[in-house]
């Protein structure tokens, strides 16, 4: 398909994950740009499964092979893309996996930033406004009086993950200072919905009452630590804030905290999810210690106050609908007849 002259073309990366998957549905709805989604070749295309037949028609959405770690890829996606925006989500985004892969980790998401954004200033003829996603893990263990966390509260990174999110942080400023490419980068604090990986806390649980309802394990689920407290941010509040934060007065350099406004523990957040459940009177809660992480983040409450008032942006979807909205996933998921690890 011949592509529309003058048309606005965003390049994700990322876009078979979570939030990848629903930046491209918001932008397919609430944009007239054509998406090119960077993907390694052997990604699972199921977040975008109902997006697949645009892509085979050409219509707006165009996957490109790369992969974060392949420098030669990278350039030849920017190349073909020549993107107008940039959404960088693509990591390795689970913090559990990263005390067994940490070397991977920070890879991927420290020198995998670095090829990219060498990748988007080496480009002739493009001058992108540039998304770093970062990670409020990076604050990792927060004292209380430093509650709510505001963009200047120091760093206390609790995983491989958080680190490599700090230098996926620093990157970005760093570009913008030192190259003039404009770079914004946020902290996004919790935020799930449909789509989840199942390694996360919610989403596990969530994934673990649906296979109870649907019999194919026993009325028990299995938890890490249930003392973190979190706040809580829908993915489609999410991605509404992305692309507010490139398209409303862009300011190359700056760094945001954005996330919910419901706080609460995890011990909260799964009670929450069993009551939605038929089986909520039968089922049991058991600490499994291969889901607890060797140092955990905790107090994950942010001051999103920066970012709110350079754009106006402010969460629209509640707590509970997005906990209802995650298990009806799982539910539609163990409804087809795909087979999951109880993990």
């Amino acid at each position: 398909m011949k592509l529309k002259q003058n048309t606005k073309k965003a390049l994700i990366t990322g876009i078979t994950g979570m939030v990848g998957s629903h930046l491209a549905d918001f932008l397919l709805e609430n944009s007239n740009w054509d998406i090119y989604g960077l993907c390694r070749w052997r990604s699972p295309l199921n977040n975008i499964e109902h997006l697949l037949d645009r892509v085979n028609r050409g219509d707006r959405l165009f996957l490109l092979d790369g992969d974060l770690r392949d420098a030669s890829s990278l350039r030849n996606a920017v190349a073909q893309a020549l993107p107008d925006y940039v959404f960088h989500l693509a990591a390795q985004s689970y913090p559990k996996t990263s005390f067994s892969g940490p070397i991977e980790t920070l890879d991927t998401n420290i020198n995998g930033t670095e090829r990219l954004l060498e990748a988007l200033r080496q480009q002739s003829g493009i001058d992108p406004i540039i998304h770093v996603c970062a990670s409020s893990e990076i604050f990792g263990r927060v004292p209380k009086e430093k509650l709510p966390i505001d963009e200047e509260c120091s760093i206390h990174p609790a995983s491989p993950y958080a680190i490599s999110k700090v230098g996926t942080d620093l990157l970005g400023r760093f570009h913008a200072e030192a190259y003039g490419q404009k770079i914004m980068t946020t902290r996004m604090f919790t935020h799930t919905g449909p789509r989840r990986g199942d390694v996360f806390a919610e989403s596990t649980f969530a994934k673990q009452i649906a296979m109870i309802e649907a019999g194919h394990v026993e009325p028990v689920i299995k938890v890490g630590n249930l003392k973190s407290m979190r706040t809580w941010a829908d993915v489609r509040d999410a991605v509404r804030a992305y692309y507010m934060l490139v398209t409303i007065n862009p300011t190359p350099g700056e760094y945001y905290n954005i996330g919910g406004t419901f706080s609460c523990t995890i011990q909260d957040m799964l009670d929450h999810l069993i009551s939605l459940s038929t089986f909520k009177d039968n089922i049991k809660v058991v600490i499994d210690p291969q889901r607890l992480r060797p140092v955990d983040a905790d107090l994950q409450i942010p001051n999103t106050k920066k970012f709110q008032d350079h754009t106006g942006w402010q969460p629209q979807i509640t707590f509970e609908k997005t906990m209802t909205d995650l298990l009806d996933y799982w539910r539609e998921q163990i409804a087809r007849g795909n087979k999951f690890l109880v993990r």
